[in-house]
């Protein structure tokens, strides 16, 4: 009882002098500016002037409007289609100063300046004398020691100098995300914290937490700063709260000498019996407090940390020695209304509220580390973290500068946001090349640190000789392809027919580290023109309004919404294949996709089912996406998409199971629904294991029963949760006899215009393999048809799944896999000559072109009667269902009555584009890199 009852007046105490002791300056509000681009200020002595410009800080000068307004319009070319606009830029120096007021209570203090984020490089001066160091940090906060400089009772001139400017070279064309203009911008000014604040000589300047699950305790490393000279005695005393129960855990008091100078002082914390661990599931959270009292000195700092253990088994991650599967995007400092990363935790609850609802448990943030508010929230969350030092360099090693600053960043790291139990993962930076060993050397030492993260040399990288395997000191691998074979879907889906049972379990064959895949997705989804209105701050969507008033001089405007939603749809299929091929593969750990929202820069890379401010484009529910990507899911393998009457579905059904243990007789319940006509059902009771459970049922159902072309729904749930799953698959009469009727099929245009000019029906189906047009594909635009223009440029089918001539071709108005054979063996014509007609099945070209696009097409000439198929319709079409069905769909259009075409105005025109030509058109979009 005595001990409780000290402990409880120790937390008195302690929280006590928290709230009524701390000496702190808020220095936020207005500041007077001065631009100085040409760098005359200090010959000018502005160090110790005022200005008439007045702005607020924390604040950037775009806020503030000033620098170089954009005087760009609209337009597809190259500074526009770049990524988001600046309203106003500038680069170089801004002097910023104030007055203030030291009050007479802070007589003996030192006193210590903190500007939370600021890029590049800061001075500072008091009076206009200067301090002797100047701060370089992309990531941390910037301090400056005040002390010599202030005196209590006293007004004084403060005047930071903020220099924007490069530094050292960090990155290609200056894409890494801590310093870049592609999402985030080169912003001038502060942000975050700026305050000054009053301390006593001897105090506690860091404190770093430890958790040791396995022993049940936390070890301390405090450090301390003596700075009256002498050796001094002082007392500890340290108490640790649970944040979600407010339950007191230990209070421990300790006699310590303190040295003259910087001192570190190691304990070891007993956190009790009864720990909560910290997980995704369960985010337990707990505050340590630590007093540091002399006779005269007196110190206080209190930080948060999680009882956790995020480590490796071989091949498989853990969290507190269970198996986790990452489920993770890219979080690139895409924050469009302000150009910078939100300083508080409401502006970071938006990004982890939408990833959770979207089933993430995962983010990486790319080539640079976000503020406090960020780890905060996802330590309240339960999310795991993958931060990276700012660079993005293929020439690594070449400048000690560079080095010497990434260690700087590093140590900067350590004692910020090295104590969040959501700060589980850390990369030397995002694909990097160069000397590899500098990045090894700088890992080890990194490791040698601190303990309490997981680490790996890059973040993927091209560096010939590297990046096909874990280097020796890697605790996991991030990359897109092994030694032995890929590991992500974005390379094989357009060359490979669908199949569904395929994993990657080849390509990480001996792998003895944890697998993440790299930026997987990347499919591309046509511009939401309707998103403009949303960009009210300091980015100016000139790419955005670019493609809507290209489409409205086209008169293409009315096809916009059906582009975006036909092209994203096609993405939601293949980010689905993506992440289930990662999830069937036992030695992968996760996925890092790129991405689930929308990048701004690189080109226009719209590649999320969201957008950049994390909203729903609405082309999949986030419930619809977490049957895929959720703690538990449930997977079939199949052979293929497509099928024919006489033929069987077979299937195994697999659970991913990472959740928070084995579901014990767990019911789960299969059927297969034709519209909604229940086919066939199953439902078994076993026990699903962590971690990855493969045959749990087997599927055998023949097919014979559908006599005509449908598309079915497999659909697998585990009852009595929320854990569900389902795929398509398309099955089509084996027997049918392909009746031309009174169509005439040819593969000439020669022999067309005759046939035309005689009255007939014509069905034109030209060698794909010869005529103009764009390379036909099944996958979209990848990740930007500005940045990577050497690459087919169309972006998926868009169709009425209503008009008569597909009647007999079940499909919905996007791309599915029953297009893949059609689209890969096809050349899509570029129809924008042609006047009247009408698209039956178009293609949707990418934004940087919008040509009118198609590879169905009808129209009437003369009294003839016309459609062009620009896909194969000729070869092996008993060995090619989906073909054969699409032909005999046609025909039984174009011999009903309901084949009454538009006239085609300017017959001759199909010249242009049918003439036989070997080479097809491949660079679809405007080359601007």
């Amino acid at each position: 009882m005595k001990h409780l009852v000290a402990a409880v007046l120790l937390l008195f105490l302690l929280c006590s002098w928290d709230s009524r002791d701390k000496l702190v300056m808020d220095i936020a509000g207005k500041w007077t500016v001065q631009l100085d681009s040409i760098g005359i200020g200090l010959q000018n002595g502005w160090q110790n002037k005022a200005f008439k410009q007045v702005m607020q800080l924390p604040g950037t000068t775009d806020d503030a409007r000033l620098g170089v307004p954009n005087k760009l319009k609209p337009s597809l070319q190259k500074p526009q289609l770049s990524h988001l606009t600046r309203k106003n830029s500038y680069l170089g120096a801004a002097w910023y100063t104030r007055e203030i007021t030291i009050p007479d209570n802070w007589k003996g203090k030192e006193f210590i300046l903190k500007l939370e984020r600021v890029i590049w490089k800061t001075n500072v001066w008091v009076d206009g004398k200067e301090l002797e160091r100047e701060q370089h940090s992309l990531i941390a906060p910037h301090y400056f020691d005040l002390t010599k400089y202030l005196i209590p009772g006293q007004t004084h001139r403060l005047t930071i100098r903020v220099d924007n400017r490069k530094q050292f070279d960090m990155s290609v064309d200056n894409m890494a995300h801590a310093y870049t203009n592609e999402t985030q911008i080169i912003w001038n000014g502060i942000i975050g914290d700026m305050k000054i604040e009053a301390l006593d000589p001897i105090r506690i300047t860091n404190l770093q937490v430890n958790p040791d699950i396995d022993l049940g305790k936390a070890k301390l490393t405090i450090t301390l700063n003596n700075n009256t000279k002498k050796n001094e005695k002082g007392v500890l005393n340290i108490v640790a709260v649970n944040k979600k129960s407010k339950i007191l855990i230990n209070a421990l008091k300790q006699t310590i000498q303190i040295k003259a100078g910087q001192s570190v002082i190691e304990v070891d914390y007993n956190m009790g019996e009864n720990i909560k661990l910290w997980s995704e599931f369960s985010p337990e959270l707990y505050e340590l407090k630590v007093q540091l009292k002399t006779t005269k000195n007196k110190s206080f700092t209190s930080v948060d940390f999680g009882m956790r253990k995020f480590s490796r088994k071989g091949s498989v991650l853990t969290i507190n020695e269970k198996p986790v599967f990452l489920r993770g995007t890219l979080e690139c400092d895409i924050f469009p209304l302000t150009g910078h990363p939100p300083m508080d935790k409401d502006g970071w609850k938006k990004v982890f509220v939408t990833a959770k609802e979207w089933g993430l448990n995962h983010l990486r943030f790319h080539s640079w580390c976000p503020p406090k508010a960020a780890f905060e929230v996802a330590d309240e969350m339960g999310f795991y973290l993958q931060v990276e030092l700012p660079v993005w360099a293929l020439n690594i090693g070449q400048d000690q500068r560079v080095t010497d600053f990434l260690y700087a960043e590093a140590q900067h790291m350590i004692d910020e946001y090295g104590n969040h139990p959501s700060f589980c993962m850390w990369s030397m930076g995002n694909e990097l090349q160069g000397d590899i060993s500098v990045l090894a050397k700088m890992m080890n030492s990194l490791k040698s640190k601190d303990t309490r993260h997981l680490y790996t040399t890059t973040s993927f990288t091209f560096e010939k000789g590297y990046g096909v395997w874990p280097e020796p000191g890697d605790d996991f691998f991030i990359t897109q392809w092994t030694k032995k074979g890929w590991v992500r879907g974005q390379g094989v889906f357009n060359s490979e027919s669908p199949t569904f049972n395929k994993d990657y379990s080849t390509s990480v064959e001996g792998m003895n580290v944890p697998l993440i895949t790299h930026e997987i997705g990347q499919y591309a989804v046509y511009p939401k023109v309707d998103e403009i209105s949303k960009y009210t701050g300091v980015l100016e969507p000139l790419n955005f309004k670019a493609v809507k008033e290209d489409l409205e001089r086209k008169g293409m405007i009315n096809k916009a919404a059906d582009y975006t939603k036909a092209s994203g749809k096609l993405a939601v299929i293949l980010y689905k294949e993506e992440i289930e091929r990662a999830l069937k593969t036992a030695g992968i750990s996760g996925f890092q996709l790129l991405d689930l929202h929308d990048f701004p820069g690189q080109g226009t890379a719209l590649v999320g089912l969201l957008d950049a401010f994390w909203d729903s484009k609405n082309l999949i529910s986030a419930e619809e996406f977490r049957e895929f990507s959720a703690p538990v899911v449930p997977l079939i393998r199949f052979p293929k998409a497509t099928y024919t009457n006489d033929e069987s579905f077979v299937a195994t059904l697999d659970v991913s199971n990472y959740s928070q243990g084995a579901l014990k007789d767990q019911i789960i319940e299969w059927s297969i629904m034709d519209n909604n006509t229940l086919l066939a059902s199953g439902m078994v009771k076993t026990t699903i294991s962590l971690g990855y459970n493969q045959k749990v049922i087997e599927i055998h159902e023949r097919l014979q029963k559908i006599n005509r072309a449908a598309k079915l729904i497999i659909k697998v749930a585990l009852k009595g949760t929320d854990y569900k799953n389902q795929w398509n698959i398309w099955v089509y009469p084996q027997k049918q006899i392909i009746d031309y009727g009174k169509v005439v099929y040819t593969r000439s245009l020669k022999e067309t215009y005759k046939l035309l000019a005689a009255g007939r029906k014509v069905l034109l189906n030209p060698d794909w393999k010869k005529i103009k047009g764009i390379e036909g594909k099944f996958v979209p635009v990848f990740w930007s048809p500005v940045h990577f223009p050497k690459q087919a440029g169309t972006m998926g089918v868009l169709c009425d799944p209503t008009h008569k001539a597909l009647a007999d071709f079940p499909t919905d108005m996007h791309t599915d896999w029953q297009w893949w054979d059609l689209n890969v063996n096809s050349t899509t014509l570029i129809m924008d000559s042609i006047r009247g007609g009408n698209p039956i099945i178009e293609m949707v070209d990418n934004f940087a072109n919008n040509r009118k696009l198609a590879s169905l097409f009808e129209g009437s000439v003369g009294s003839g009667k016309l459609v062009i198929a620009s896909f194969d319709l000729a070869a092996d079409l008993d060995k090619r269902p989906v073909a054969k069905q699409m032909l005999i769909s046609i025909l039984n259009y174009m011999n009903s009555e309901l084949f009454k075409p538009e006239t085609i105005k300017n017959p001759d025109a199909l010249k242009l584009i049918l003439t036989d030509e070997k080479d097809k058109v491949k660079e679809s979009a405007i080359s601007i890199y």
